[in-house]
């Protein structure tokens, strides 16, 4: 053996899930496609993460995602250069790290795979935050590309049939706007088949979320924002379907042999927010150190959060509340109403909130959530301010320090 080699854990290497390898063989295939796409005569569609993307998958249209792209420079630990390169070029720090990242990219082919294919057009939704709208248009200006906005009113208290009907409409307009810029008529039919495969892509990814109600948790919510990358970017593909059926046989042969995320897990945790994409590999280590696992999370759950509206009988009809009720474009209450039934759910015995300086809509009520948590459960949480990617506004030692506070609070309780 090499001296420089580490032994190899039997332990560490039963832990570790089977279908990491599959994945990634399956995200670089997909990459590939979108970059070669100009050889194969297919179109680029650049798509913020809640837009609704069957139409495109419909019409044969590859879809890409400037956040998930985001969220692999902030894994590979590139983001706070590009996003100081985007502050040279004149935008503010307190803008959104993704929407930095991306517009730097852009300009030097940057990040971790060379930078994303030219699109042939973008697609944007606001039912996510704001930001993305001028964010999209300084994009579809760069590149000289059409740009599709789908306007979501945000549901503070109920969705209203005007705010239906509004949303309805522009679906048929996004509909329009492909036929002219694919040069071919939308396949309705194709649509009704697209329409089921997203369907059933996101029940099988909601069954894989549900394999943690077991103890111990057979994954942990840093595993499944590994695994989220699917849903996100090939949702309404028979792909999504496969992959997560196989991901789901792992998960039940896990829980079946006792095959622990956390070895002796003793607490169990719900995250809120999204990740911090530079730290997941020392956050999980740091919370299972105590024995810990982030069991369920707000994030990865959202791409299913939204099932109970869609109607596969119905799909572009049912897409506008679908796209329109996704969990940050829903009133704080109802929010809080959902992270207590993932508390009962998944048998949290606290709650992780990442106070993302980037996301301001998922941030905004966040000390809300928290207080009501508290008063309807007892349960205690920990408040980690970070961004999902610029390093820059990550203090380990401040987070540790409140980690291992939390973690003694959480000893005392039990």
């Amino acid at each position: 053996m090499n001296g420089a080699e580490k032994p190899i854990d039997p332990e560490k290497e039963k832990c570790k899930i089977k279908s990491v390898r599959r994945m990634k063989d399956i995200m670089t295939r997909y990459y590939i496609d979108a970059k070669t796409a100009g050889q194969t005569g297919k179109k680029v569609a650049w798509i913020t993460s809640g837009g609704p993307v069957e139409p495109l998958i419909a019409m044969d249209v590859i879809p890409v995602y400037p956040e998930n792209h985001g969220a692999m420079i902030g894994a590979a630990k590139m983001g706070a250069d590009l996003c100081a390169k985007a502050e040279e070029m004149g935008y503010a720090g307190d803008l959104c790290s993704y929407a930095r990242a991306d517009i730097a990219c852009a300009t030097v082919d940057g990040g971790p795979i060379g930078g994303l294919p030219r699109p042939d057009m973008l697609v944007c939704c606001n039912n996510i935050c704001g930001t993305v709208l001028k964010w999209y248009e300084v994009q579809a200006r760069y590149f000289k590309v059409p740009l599709f906005i789908l306007d979501t009113p945000f549901n503070h208290t109920e969705y209203t049939p005007e705010a239906h009907a509004y949303v309805r409409a522009q679906l048929d307009e996004y509909i329009v706007f492909l036929e002219t810029h694919c040069k071919k008529t939308f396949d309705h039919d194709r649509l009704v088949e697209v329409g089921r495969l997203s369907m059933a892509g996101q029940r099988l990814w909601q069954q894989v979320l549900d394999t943690t109600v077991h103890r111990p948790a057979p994954m942990s919510a840093f595993d499944a924002f590994f695994h989220l990358a699917l849903i996100v970017t090939l949702r309404g593909t028979r792909t999504v379907v496969d992959y997560y059926a196989e991901l789901l046989d792992e998960m039940k042969t896990r829980v079946a042999t006792g095959i622990a995320a956390v070895p002796g897990e003793r607490y169990r945790l719900l995250w809120d927010n999204l990740p911090v994409w530079y730290r997941t590999r020392w956050l999980s280590e740091k919370f299972a150190a105590h024995g810990a696992c982030l069991v369920a999370d707000t994030y990865t759950s959202s791409w299913c959060g939204t099932l109970k509206y869609l109607d596969e009988n119905d799909f572009l009809g049912s897409m506008a509340q679908g796209y329109s009720r996704v969990y940050i474009n829903i009133g704080t209450d109802q929010m809080a109403d959902m992270v207590v039934d993932m508390v009962d759910k998944y048998s949290a015995d606290g709650l992780v909130i990442h106070s993302n300086r980037s996301c301001k809509p998922y941030s905004l009520g966040q000390y809300d959530i928290r207080r009501i948590v508290r008063q309807k459960r007892a349960i205690p949480s920990l408040v980690i301010e970070a961004d999902m990617t610029d390093a820059r506004s990550f203090s380990e030692s401040q987070v540790e320090t409140r980690i291992d506070a939390f973690m003694e609070v959480l000893k005392s309780n039990h």
